[in-house]
């Protein structure tokens, strides 16, 4: 009879949450409404005019008892996400935040502006335009990659992946559940927010995912100081090199880590090439920057959201593997 051995109980100090960046606004001459608080209670009037919380990000943390590096992981998640992406795969097994605290990381994991529990503002009088909603087809077929053109339907049984698809795919439905609503006009707010964590936890790594690429590799320019490494997982976007100076990262390692079936696919050719010009940047200016597909590793069929492909646990070994051959002096042996 075979015993597996159980890994030991994670030793936790802390685990906790905050809010940080946002601002107070006023909102005027919005008329009186009338609503019904409880179902059969009565009608009453609410004023909407007056101070309203906007721009604010929730941020939840788990600290450990005795971590391997003083230096705490911030994961940002995509968009139309939230922080849930890193915590528990659809399919149900541990998501990173689970790989990296055991790992020996803090992990301070956000929900950005906008997004789940950082909450919401009133439109059109703070966030100035409509949200957008990811359809499922969306989802499969361009942002994430599951299937080819064409190959989306309501029916499960009637989908068709691509025949080496890592993603759970009997687990998609429930993926289409993390969604949520985002929209274009707040990308000063959640910038502002997102720098605003960086100088509240100082020195930190960054492991961020599609949208939040764009506003991670920001992050890092804003403050090269505090951000030891940047982890960009397929970011969507990233500084121009006319705009913005690389040789300010000239000390920060990147890892930009993409997956499978890039190549025919409209969004991605679109937008990874904003990612290349950044990380050739960033090689130009003496950065040490590592750009990794893993099909050409040998790694075949992971999809867009690879903190969920069933290989998820490689891809995150890999991750590890690359900081602590990197940034060496930041952990304990």
């Amino acid at each position: 009879m075979s015993h597996q051995t159980k890994p030991a109980p994670l030793q936790v100090k802390a685990i906790g949450s905050f809010y940080v960046g946002g601002e107070i606004r006023t909102l005027t001459g919005l008329p009186i409404r009338h609503r019904v608080s409880t179902p059969g209670g009565p009608t009453y009037p609410v004023d909407p005019n007056g101070e309203v919380a906007v721009g604010q990000m929730y941020v939840h943390y788990v600290c450990l008892a005795a971590p391997r590096t003083p230096i705490p992981l911030l994961m940002w998640h995509g968009g139309g996400m939230t922080g849930a992406n890193w915590e528990t795969t659809p399919d149900g097994r541990p998501g990173w935040q689970w790989f990296f605290l055991r790992a020996g990381i803090n992990v301070f994991i956000s929900d950005a502006v906008e997004r789940g529990r950082s909450g919401f503002a009133p439109y059109p009088d703070v966030y100035a335009e409509a949200p957008y909603f990811r359809t499922a087809k969306e989802a499969w077929e361009k942002t994430f990659r599951f299937g080819p053109a064409g190959s989306y339907h309501r029916a499960s049984t009637q989908r068709r992946a691509h025949p080496d698809c890592r993603f759970p795919l009997v687990s998609f439905d429930t993926f289409m559940k993390q969604s949520v609503p985002r929209w274009d006009c707040n990308d000063a707010l959640t910038q502002a927010a997102y720098d605003a964590l960086v100088t509240t936890v100082g020195d930190c790594f960054l492991l961020i995912h599609s949208q939040g690429g764009n506003f991670g590799t920001h992050a890092a320019l804003a403050a090269p100081d505090k951000v030891k490494a940047v982890i960009a997982i397929e970011p969507s976007g990233a500084p121009d090199p006319a705009k913005h100076d690389p040789s300010l990262l000239k000390d920060v390692p990147h890892l930009f880590v993409w997956g499978d079936h890039l190549e025919g696919n409209d969004f991605w050719e679109k937008y990874q090439p904003g990612a290349r010009r950044w990380y050739e940047a960033l090689i130009a200016a003496g950065a040490p920057a590592t750009w990794i597909e893993l099909p050409e590793q040998g790694i075949r069929g992971n999809s867009h959201a690879l903190m969920m492909d069933d290989n998820s646990s490689q891809i995150a070994g890999m991750i590890m593997d690359w900081l602590l051959r990197t940034v060496p002096g930041a952990f304990s042996s």
